[in-house]
């Protein structure tokens, strides 16, 4: 087998430069745990975005991956076949919608949702052709297609890809006043938001945001989207962020603060197995679609759905939503410690197990890279976001006694800087 050192060097030669990895060269997972190709063992405390919620190599997932591999595994949407209609039917019970557009990865949703929400403009708002606007909360990622780049402020993600798609309009994010001044427009289609912004350092909005939101948007007859694509399915202590306090032992359904009127999953819809996406919303906007007029080779494969819907049954069975939610609080509170203890941690924010802390220094120092490194020589994968933010997410299959081994870890790693 190839060293560490060789493998990088592999990517380095072969691959586009599209991203920047801390330098660990992974070979295998299970549960909460990763391990190189040294065999070095390490706590992940990235959960590949959010993606592996129900743990690395889930045996109940890959054994659905598995058992369905053997039988079918693409149809393309030419052709009926015999997993997609029960996926559909668990999928839109399981969260309480009519129906379901599935794709194949996060920033597909989110551009399937956005021409959806254009397509029920025109044909229900009655918004004049190519008039219709879209609003987007500063500090966004939605993901890095052309489309959504339009809305970025990030000049990372749009510094030589211009012209941007027109009919964006960008507001802060978490100021309702803004969101109601923007939607006096009657050509405003829809709202876009993360319910908590985990790319831009984990923003989590005030208490009552999203609700507010959600009836302004109600009120001016504009589509209320919420992009769950990383805070979904558990994450952050509900099966939804924008759950707020409802019950969510089943399922969504149970009287939820705010439903969005399109709910986009990814990731964690699949437990990092296989690529699943999805679109959730109720006849009179998913309805608006017809053939031809979106799709997608790949999406609703027989594959993913045999996949998505064990992964979903996983959430439930294993209570991961719940568990989340103890083990944020005791996380956060081992962290505000560390805060209490070191002038370099400045803030701890969050919700469930998706959490930051803010390293006291500037967005283009190092400091919070070389902790990482030094994270990764004492066995917790964790990465920086926006130069001064390290964010913790791991898989929500962790226990207390594994959390505990890794607030130490933190606290040492810190401590010695």
């Amino acid at each position: 087998m190839k060293s560490s050192k060789e493998l990088m060097a592999l990517e380095d030669k072969y691959g586009a430069h599209n991203y920047h990895p801390l330098e660990v060269v992974l070979a295998k997972g299970e549960g909460v745990y990763v391990w190189d190709v040294e065999g070095k063992k390490y706590f992940d405390f990235l959960s590949a975005y959010s993606a592996v919620n129900q743990g690395h190599c889930h045996p109940r997932i890959v054994g659905a991956l598995k058992d369905q591999a053997d039988v079918l595994t693409l149809t393309s949407r030419a052709f009926y076949n015999d997993m997609l209609g029960p996926y559909e039917k668990f999928v839109t019970e399981y969260f309480n919608y009519d129906k379901v557009l599935p794709i194949n990865t996060g920033v597909e949703a989110v551009e399937t949702a956005l021409k959806v929400c254009r397509k029920w403009a025109y044909l229900k708002k009655g918004i004049p052709a190519n008039n219709a606007k879209i609003i987007f909360a500063s500090g966004n990622f939605h993901g890095r297609t052309l489309g959504v780049i339009s809305a970025s402020m990030d000049p990372v993600a749009t510094k030589d890809f211009g012209p941007y798609l027109p009919g964006i309009e960008i507001i802060p994010y978490n100021d309702i006043t803004a969101l109601k001044t923007a939607l006096e427009d009657k050509n405003v289609a829809g709202f876009i938001v993360e319910p908590i912004q985990g790319e831009a350092g984990v923003f989590v909005p005030d208490e009552g945001y999203l609700k507010a939101a959600a009836e302004a948007c109600k009120k001016h007859n504009v589509l209320f989207i919420a992009d769950e694509v990383q805070t979904g399915i558990a994450r952050t202590g509900r099966l939804l962020a924008t759950c707020g306090n409802c019950s969510c032992e089943k399922s969504c359904g149970h009287n939820p603060e705010v439903k969005p009127d399109i709910l986009i999953l990814g990731k964690a819809l699949s437990g990092g197995v296989f690529p699943v996406s999805a679109v959730l919303a109720d006849d009179e906007i998913l309805g608006c679609i017809k053939p031809g007029e979106h799709g997608s080779t790949f999406g609703g494969n027989p594959l993913a759905c045999a996949v998505a819907i064990e992964a979903l049954k996983v959430v439930t069975d294993e209570g991961l939503a719940e568990n989340a939610m103890k083990l944020g609080k005791i996380f956060r509170d081992r962290m505000q410690q560390l805060a209490d203890k070191s002038d370099l941690v400045t803030l701890v924010r969050g919700k469930g197990l998706l959490n930051a802390i803010v390293i006291n220094d500037t967005e283009d120092s190092e400091t919070a890279w070389n902790i990482c490194m030094k994270l990764r020589d004492n066995g917790l994968l964790a990465k920086p976001t926006h130069g001064n933010i390290i964010r913790f997410a791991p898989p929500l299959v962790m226990n207390e006694e594994e959390l505990g081994q890794c607030c130490d870890i933190i606290e040492k790693t810190v401590l010695e800087f």
